[in-house]
């Protein structure tokens, strides 16, 4: 019986703590969130899972995105906690939008 409380607590305890890890993913600079996008924009042309409009698209808002980073970057040189917050949130939603784009059945057609 106590076995089998003790692992059950252990087990519970691993469980617990495994989406915290998961969830923890590395922080990474402006420019390699940058370069991670453009390479799956690219990737997706290549591929063919974004079709042209679709990467014209998010390449518009990633060039938005880059254009406001410059500007954040002209007062001082360096972002503030919440410039960089800002921009992680809008990498975060271009993230999702290229993914989405990348994923929804539309194929370009040779």
């Amino acid at each position: 019986m106590k076995r089998t409380i003790i692992s059950l607590a252990a087990i519970s305890t691993v469980l617990t703590a495994a989406p915290l890890v998961a969830s923890a993913a590395p922080w990474q600079s402006v420019n390699e969130r940058q370069a991670n996008l453009e390479r799956r924009i690219d990737q997706g042309v290549r591929s063919g899972e974004l079709t042209r409009p679709e990467a014209a698209r998010v390449r518009g808002q990633f060039r938005r995105i880059a254009r406001l980073e410059a500007n954040y970057r002209r007062s001082g040189g360096r972002l503030t906690g919440a410039e960089r917050a800002d921009l992680d949130r809008r990498f975060d939603r271009l993230s999702e939008q290229v993914y989405a784009q990348k994923h929804d059945d539309q194929v370009r057609r040779y």
